[in-house]
């Protein structure tokens, strides 16, 4: 999503407060990751018991170590020197101890002891030098103890903000420090670790709740693959059902594999549901089939054929009138029932009958279904929960648990705060709008969600809106067109590891790549909107943490130990590998080491394991990922139930920042920094600028690319708007207005012609992936110069 940030020209004052907001965003402890509570104060650093990097074990070790120093040093030296050496122990334990001790980077080594203050390390010199060497074993350090400058010079911090005392009183780094961190405009800043990736449009991520900690993903084309708690992937298929599956490989199309769960006391009994389309003669359907785990295999389901019953029953099947609004949505409740969603038909309008189907209580399309299929080895496949709200109604289908819904596209019930149990239970659901609105709803037993007489907040057919009958429910949030085109629901996480995020509800848009949240307030019971952002600067600079992703996100999903993920694709079509599995992280506060810890029960692996290899990368970005600027939802209209506040407007930036710092950069033998204010971080092999004329404004320009150490120019042979996404996305544009050709933003006659005939399909990273005659080959001359127009607003709104 987000592109590489361009080098512009910063004044000095910019790049203080720059270098002050970054610093804000970044604590870090030794251990390379982000600081946290500790489950009980602390004894001896007692200063961080709040928030910082140790452990009651760790806090412990460092008073031993303090009372080896005092066995060591004459009493006289102590007592002048015990609250220096109370000092630098301590920060071992601040929540910034990786800054202090050139941690940030797991590679390089650690200082001995923390950068200093030249003030604080003149003030010590004076009285307690001596205690250098016996704090450090580093012989150079000691070396330097009769001379203050250099022995000052030698502990600093190139890095001024993070040295010791200074950062303790410094507002940019204590003013919301364990935080989530929100920029100016409230975007929310997570980070990214990639789990999975090379899958075809991944559509469902679910566990099986039996301990093993296993997930288990599906493939749009009927494949499900077993992943195993070290991310490895089975070489066998859990499912396929691809020679059943109903789908093409046409962009966007709705059709296929669309949901799966897990029976709630699996394995026993060992069945799974799977939700499909299917055709039969020229009409589709869709199909609720249940499996059973092989008794030989449990990681592998058992593939009979229909006339095995035993193996593989159908279990509901509905005749879908057109090939869209499919729904495809299958969860257990705690009540042991199965719910299904489904979707109104089709077509545009939900155009079948007086009402449409979603109004029609005889029909199971535009539905939200309940069904007992417990203990149905003998008798009906399913029975009708006796509480189902239109159980007596002779007019309505008994299955019936909830109605007027367009295409409910992921649902997920609310596991509860881990402490209270509060929220437990609800059931939240994005539906996919019409042509104005998207919204999200909670699911409540025998209420009516409006469609087709209303989207989102507003009537859609005023007639059928006018009805003093229709009795419907307004949902918790929606949004217009302008932020999205296709809601994807997500999960309240409840998760152990990040616990800011505890009650937020995170959830997407398919076609605007957006992630979004909300939160409720308990007292009034309305539900507060936030964006999600990638982290910006050193926000994300973890180990294994990523700030990007591709834009369409089709699914959400929880683990067995209810942590977070997300499922994109920079190709939608069902046969294109692009599709990566995402885990959030909340990079401001993790949990406390060995809190979360999981211990999977053993599954025995009968296939070959495929080890998981990440592919996605840090990208620098010094500003959020742009997004089009929102338009305020419509206000509820006549109601007083509560909404979202309307998300804030985005303000895009003038123009990039430089960096501070590249993250690890190094120098004097890795102890201390160089001076990173004015180091640029050197371009990667397919990064890409834009150079334009006076007065331009940003966003158009004269592509130029970074090839093997030099900058060069594209020639506009086959140059065309595929391309020019893929230019326009790594800048962060969100949008590609046209592709220019014939140089109209200038030639690039100082640079040599590096690319020709570039002929992309719109999803490469960079323009070194898209198909060329190769570097430096070219037959043309910088009158023919590239160049593109990209935009943070759609060009067809």
């Amino acid at each position: 999503m987000a592109g590489r940030w361009a080098v512009a020209g910063i004044g000095p004052g910019a790049l203080l407060a720059l270098r002050a907001l970054l610093a804000a965003a970044h604590p870090q402890c030794l251990d390379f990751r982000p600081p946290f509570r500790p489950p009980q104060p602390l004894s001896f650093c007692a200063q961080y018991s709040a928030f910082g990097c140790c452990t009651a074990e760790q806090d412990a070790a460092l008073a031993r170590r303090f009372r080896a120093l005092e066995a060591r040093l004459d009493a006289g030296m102590w007592a002048t020197c015990a609250g220096y050496a109370l000092d630098l122990l301590c920060q071992e334990c601040s929540p910034y101890a990786a800054h202090l001790y050139d941690a940030e980077d797991p590679a390089t080594p650690l200082r001995t002891v923390p950068g200093l203050c030249e003030d604080y390390c003149l003030d010590m010199w004076q009285t307690c030098r001596g205690l250098f060497r016996h704090l450090s074993p580093d012989r150079e350090l000691w070396a330097l103890e009769s001379n203050r400058a250099k022995l000052c010079r030698y502990l600093s911090l190139d890095d001024t903000d993070y040295c010791f005392p200074s950062l303790l009183v410094n507002e940019n780094l204590n003013s919301n420090l364990g935080r989530v961190v929100a920029d100016a405009k409230g975007c929310l800043q997570l980070c990214l670790e990639e789990v999975a990736n090379g899958l075809r449009n991944p559509v469902a991520m679910v566990h099986a709740g039996d301990g093993s900690h296993r997930f288990f993903v599906a493939e749009q084309v009927g494949l499900v693959w077993t992943y195993l708690p070290d991310r490895s992937r089975l070489e066998k298929p859990f499912l396929n059902v691809s020679q059943a599956v109903l789908t093409s490989p046409w962009e966007g199309d709705e059709r296929g594999f669309l949901g799966l769960a897990f029976h709630p006391r699996f394995p026993r009994p060992s069945k799974l549901y799977v939700y499909y389309s299917v055709a039969v003669g020229f009409r589709e359907w869709i199909r609720i089939s249940e499996f059973r785990v092989s008794e030989d295999d449990e990681n592998t389901v058992d593939h009979g054929s229909e006339r095995y019953l035993s193996f593989f029953r159908i279990i509901l099947e509905i005749e879908e009138p057109a090939s869209n609004h499919n729904g495809g949505q299958l969860l257990f409740g705690d009540d042991g029932y199965l719910y299904i969603f489904t979707g109104d038909g089709g077509m545009a309008g939900d155009p079948f009958g007086k009402f449409g189907n979603a109004q029609n209580k005889s029909a199971l399309l535009g539905k939200v279904l309940r069904i007992d299929v417990d203990r149905n080895e003998r008798g009906p496949l399913y029975r009708i929960p006796p509480d189902n709200p239109f159980v007596d109604d002779p007019g309505a289908r008994p299955e019936v648990y909830a109605l007027g819904v367009r295409n409910m596209w992921r649902c997920s019930f609310d596991r509860g705060d881990p402490m209270s149990g509060t929220g437990r239970g609800r059931l939240f659901c994005g539906d996919v709008g019409q042509n104005k609105y998207e919204e999200v709803d909670l699911v409540e037993r025998g209420r009516n969600y409006g469609w087709r007489a209303r989207e989102g907040f507003e009537c859609y057919d005023r007639k059928l809106c006018a009805n003093a009958s229709l009795d419907d429910v307004l949902p918790i949030f929606a949004y217009p067109h302008k932020l999205g085109k296709s809601v994807t629901g997500g999960y309240v996480y409840r998760g152990c590891e990040y616990p800011n995020l505890n009650g937020l509800y995170i959830f997407g848009d398919f076609m605007s790549g957006r992630l979004m949240s909300l939160r409720e307030n308990p007292e009034t019971g309305q539900w507060k909107y936030s964006e999600v952002c990638m982290g910006r600067g050193q926000t994300c600079a973890f180990p294994g943490l990523i700030n990007n992703y591709y834009p369409h996100i089709i699914s959400f999903a929880e683990d067995e130990a209810g942590e977070l993920y997300f499922m994109s694709t920079g190709v939608p079509s069902a046969t294109a590998a692009r599709g990566v599995i995402y885990k959030v992280t909340d990079p401001s506060r993790r949990a406390p080491p060995g809190k979360c810890k999981i211990q999977p029960a053993q599954v025995a692996v009968k296939s070959r394991l495929i080890p998981f290899v990440p592919k996605e990368k840090f990208i620098w970005t010094p500003e959020s990922t742009p997004r089009p600027t929102a338009r305020a939802p419509t206000k509820a209209p006549r109601r007083k139930r509560p909404t979202a506040a309307p998300p804030a407007p985005t303000i895009r930036p003038t123009k990039p920042a430089r960096p501070t710092r590249r993250p690890g950069a190094r120098k004097g033998g890795g102890r201390r920094r160089g001076r990173p204010s004015t180091a640029v971080p050197a371009p990667q092999n397919g990064s890409v600028r834009l150079v334009r004329p006076a007065g331009l404004s940003p966003g158009r320009g004269r592509v130029e690319v970074f090839v093997g150490g030099h900058w060069g120019t594209v020639c506009d042979d086959a140059w065309d708007t595929k391309a020019a996404t893929v230019v326009c996305r790594q800048l962060g544009f969100a949008y590609a207005v046209r592709a220019v050709k014939r140089a109209e933003f200038g030639e690039g006659r100082a640079l040599p012609i590096l690319l020709d005939d570039v002929r992309c399909t719109g999803s490469e990273r960079n323009l070194l992936e898209c198909a060329h005659a190769g570097v430096g080959t070219h037959n043309c001359k910088h009158e023919e110069d590239a160049g593109v127009e990209c935009s943070h607003r759609d060009p067809d709104l």
